[in-house]
């Protein structure tokens, strides 16, 4: 199944056992993905077993950071696994992260909930989810290297495109395995304990990727590399120099970081969008999303094409840039689509707090040091729990906070200094009058849905799932491309890993604090809109197109 660079890299098609080289990687790369992919598709549920010790919408903040912390650590994967698939080989890294990644998903599954252990519960998540982090971040750059050193030259687009499928793949897969287990479990037990299934799944997943991976060779250029004696001992080091360090910065902000926040809100944000504030039951949610998945997945493949023939970067930054200025139009549209009486409502009787402007805190506390007791956060965190847009007005100093709903208004309280107890009571009098208030004022407790058009719904699913192919299927060959050999696999993953570790990863905490901060359901949508618009105008001064670079050098 070896091959040496002077007929990997020739025009024209890949030999049968290329093809069963690139097939193999990616299908252990869809197996990585699903496991990594699992916590986020699980992200509500996974707040209530595990950060109950805090209230629903800090929950909800800390279980979507503690996704965030797998991203978080990606560069320091990419860092160190990067560095050894530069030194010792590409086939023997894979190996490595894949059992990293294997494990400790199967380790979720198994971990005891905070109403068992306490506080060990979510330090241990969170240390496993460390431990994904670490080996996503070695994974990545090591399959799309792979596969760019065994493609033909003016097939690089395409081949690698089939690595770029992986990760919806791997999303896709994780959503069929979580319905099918709602589906014969129900709601109710599969919220218990039923969730563990899937992580517990992944051990037979580990299983096949591990077989899958043993049948590899190692990629001809590392081989060819090797022989000749001009391989890095210092690969870390050596991408840090000079100019290379200065091209990955480049490649960070012109690239990476636009396709990171693509990706991440045209999928994850766009599942949360719809279960957690559009209030769509979680069931019909992931169908819609697995929907639009499958009829997107083809387009990776027709983008990785094109970049054969146009070049990457114009496809990657078209894709920005249409993300940039629709996003919102989108969204509005998800919300007329998936929920309409959220929008009549709003038109009709919309919701306002009239409240001292220097009592209403921006409620984002990562740490969990801070509480959020005054009269106004407690009626701004009422209102983002029930998916209700608001609008602030400003009241005489030192008054208490009220929520006009139509012809009702309910007065608020203060949190602060009250006994447990009594915190209760105040809350369960309070939430109980502005559930009724909403309700009367049509604003739904869920989505109904009947009133749900699924194929307006998908649509704009689609569209936003379109932006990712334009941005993720080129990608791949791109990074490949503007690197040597030598230094390949770290210099592509750390701008690879720190745009969609970073600035990605921590997409879903920090739009979900703006819109709970503004009462805007659309509010959170302008952090992906200025990093995208960024890398439009840095990559298209700054970076160069690489479509037919010699990748042998």
């Amino acid at each position: 199944m070896s091959s040496t660079p002077s007929t990997a890299h020739k025009a024209g098609t890949l030999t049968q056992g290329h093809k069963k080289v690139i097939f193999a990687s990616s299908l252990g790369t869809v197996f990585e993905w699903y496991d990594f992919f699992l916590y986020g598709s699980l992200a509500a549920i996974i707040a209530k077993q595990f950060f109950s010790g805090v209230n629903e919408t800090t929950g909800m903040i800390f279980a979507l950071l503690a996704f965030a912390a797998g991203f978080f650590v990606r560069p320091f994967g990419a860092a160190f696994f990067g560095s050894l698939g530069d030194r010792i080989g590409r086939k023997y890294t894979f190996l490595v992260t894949i059992l990293i990644m294997g494990i400790s998903t199967f380790l979720v599954g198994v971990l005891p909930n905070y109403a068992s252990i306490g506080f060990a519960a979510p330090v241990i998540l969170i240390i496993l989810r460390l431990a994904q982090g670490l080996a996503m971040g070695g994974e990545y750059g090591g399959a799309a290297t792979y596969v760019a050193e065994h493609a033909p030259d003016d097939k690089r687009g395409l081949y690698t495109s089939f690595i770029q499928c992986t990760a919806t793949l791997g999303l896709f897969m994780s959503l069929l395995i979580i319905l099918a287990c709602r589906y014969f479990l129900g709601n109710e037990a599969f919220e218990a304990w039923g969730w563990r299934i899937p992580f517990l799944v992944s051990i037979l997943l580990l299983g096949v990727s591990v077989w899958i991976r043993l049948q590899l060779s190692e990629s001809p250029l590392f081989q060819q590399m090797k022989s000749e004696g001009k391989g890095s001992k210092t690969p870390f080091r050596d991408s840090l120099k000079g100019g290379n360090l200065k091209l990955m910065l480049l490649v960070l902000l012109g690239a990476a970081a636009g396709q990171a926040v693509v990706w991440y809100g045209g999928q994850f944000y766009a599942l949360f969008f719809l279960s957690s504030m559009l209030k769509v039951d979680a069931t019909t949610s992931y169908l819609l999303i697995a929907a639009a998945l499958a009829l997107g997945v083809p387009f990776f493949i027709f983008f990785g094409w094109l970049s054969d023939r146009i070049g990457r970067k114009k496809i990657i930054l078209a894709g920005c840039l249409l993300a940039a200025v629709t996003y919102i139009p989108i969204f509005k549209g998800l919300t007329h689509f998936a929920n309409p009486a959220i929008e009549e409502a709003r038109s009709s009787s919309p919701a306002l707090v009239v409240a001292d402007p220097n009592t209403c805190s921006f409620q984002f506390d990562p740490v969990g040091l801070r509480k959020f007791t005054s009269s106004c956060d407690v009626a701004t965190a009422a209102l983002t729990k029930a998916g209700v847009p608001y609008d602030v007005q400003p009241a005489a100093a030192g008054s208490l906070a009220m929520v006009n709903v139509g012809s009702a208004s309910v007065t608020s309280y203060e949190a602060a200094g009250l006994t447990k107890e009594d915190g209760k009571a105040k809350a369960d009098a309070f939430g109980a009058e502005l559930k009724t208030a909403l309700t009367t004022a049509g604003y739904p407790a869920k989505a109904d849905g009947a009133r749900i058009n699924i194929a307006g719904t998908i649509f704009m699913l689609w569209l936003l799932v379109l932006y990712v192919t334009m941005v993720y299927g080129p990608i791949a060959a791109y990074l490949v491309e503007l690197f040597p050999t030598r230094i390949r696999y770290t210099s592509m993953s750390l701008p690879y890993h720190i745009g969609n570790g970073w600035f990605g990863g921590f997409l879903p905490a920090i739009s979900f604090a703006l819109v709970a901060g503004t009462g805007n359901l659309y509010y959170g949508l302008w952090y992906p809109i200025i990093i995208a618009l960024m890398s439009v105008v840095i990559g298209g001064l700054f970076l160069r197109e690489t479509k037919d670079v010699d990748i042998t050098k």
